[in-house]
C-alpha cells in the first residue's frame, strides 16, 4: 500500500514538473493520458537501448565466427579465397542498396509532380508541450518513412515549419535530405493561388472523403494535444474559408479512442 502511495505521488511530481504552454491546466483524465505517454516514450528509450546492446553483441558474435572461419582455412590460398569472396558479396549488397535508395529518390522525385500533396499543418507548436513536440517529430519522421517506401508515395509538405518545431526536426538524421516541401509559411500562404483546392482532414467535418482526388490538397493538423483543444482544425479551416472533409476510419476501423481526422 505504501509504494503505491509512493508511485503515485512521484507520478503526480513527474506531471507537476513538465512543462505546460497552454494556459489552462490539464484535467485528471488529460494528466493520466499525458503520464501513460511519457511512461511509454521511457520504454520505448528503454527498448531502443536494448536492441543496440543486442545489436552489438550480434556484431561481436559475427566478427567471432569470421575469424574462427578464417583460421581453420587449410591454406593461405584457400584464406584469400575466402576474403575474397566475402567482399563480393559486400560489393553486392551496396549495390543493391544504393539502387533500391535511387530508386525510392526517383519515385519521390516524380511525385513532386504527379503525386498526392499532403500537407501536415505544424502551426499549433505553442499549444503543445516539448514533448508533445517530439511526439508529432517522430511521426512525422514514421510517415516519411512509409511514404517513402511506398510504390507510389504522395508529396509531403511540412507548413508553418519554424520554432522549436522545426528546431527538433532538423535534429532527425538527413533531415535536410528529406524530399519533402519545407515552408516557414503557413499552408494557407504558401498555398494561396490554389486555396480551393485545399481540403483540411477533421474528424469534426460533415463530409465524409470516400475517394482521393489527385487535384486536391489534404491538410493535416500537426497536433498531439490529448484532446484539450477539440474541434480547433475544424474551426481553423472555417475560418479560413478552407473545405474539410474526414476520412471514412470508422467504417473500417472500431477504434477505442477519438478520430483524429
Amino acid at each position: 500500500m505504501e509504494e503505491e502511495k509512493e508511485t503515485e505521488q512521484k507520478d503526480q511530481n513527474t506531471l507537476e514538473s513538465q512543462p505546460n504552454s497552454q494556459s489552462t491546466p490539464l484535467s485528471k483524465t488529460a494528466q493520466k493520458k499525458l503520464l501513460k505517454q511519457q511512461k511509454w516514450e521511457a520504454k520505448k528509450a528503454e527498448k531502443k537501448a536494448q536492441m543496440k546492446e543486442q545489436k552489438k553483441k550480434e556484431g561481436e558474435r559475427k566478427r567471432k565466427e569470421w575469424e574462427e572461419k578464417l583460421s581453420s582455412c587449410a591454406s593461405e590460398e584457400e584464406r584469400l579465397k575466402l576474403i575474397e569472396s566475402r567482399r563480393e558479396l559486400r560489393k553486392e549488397r551496396m549495390e543493391k542498396r544504393a539502387e533500391e535508395k535511387e530508386d525510392k529518390v526517383q519515385r519521390l522525385s516524380r511525385a513532386k509532380e504527379f503525386g498526392q500533396n499532403i500537407v501536415i499543418d505544424l502551426e499549433f507548436a505553442d499549444l503543445m508541450t516539448n514533448s508533445e513536440i517530439h511526439s508529432l517529430v517522430q511521426q512525422i519522421m514514421y510517415c516519411y518513412a512509409v511514404n517513402r517506401r511506398c510504390t507510389s508515395p504522395g508529396h509531403l509538405w511540412l507548413t508553418g515549419c519554424r520554432g522549436e518545431m522545426k528546431n527538433q526536426l532538423q535534429r532527425l538524421p538527413g533531415f535536410d535530405k528529406w524530399i519533402v516541401e519545407k515552408e516557414s509559411q503557413s499552408y494557407i500562404d504558401a498555398l494561396q493561388d490554389q486555396k480551393e483546392n485545399l481540403v483540411y482532414l477533421t474528424a469534426d467535418s460533415e463530409t465524409v472523403l470516400d475517394e482521393l482526388d489527385l487535384k486536391k490538397i489534404y491538410i493535416i493538423g500537426g497536433l498531439v494535444d490529448r484532446n484539450r483543444w477539440k474541434g480547433i482544425t475544424m474551426k481553423k479551416a472555417s475560418e479560413q474559408g478552407v473545405q474539410t472533409a474526414k476520412l471514412p476510419i470508422g467504417s473500417y476501423l472500431k477504434m477505442s479512442s477519438s478520430q483524429n481526422m
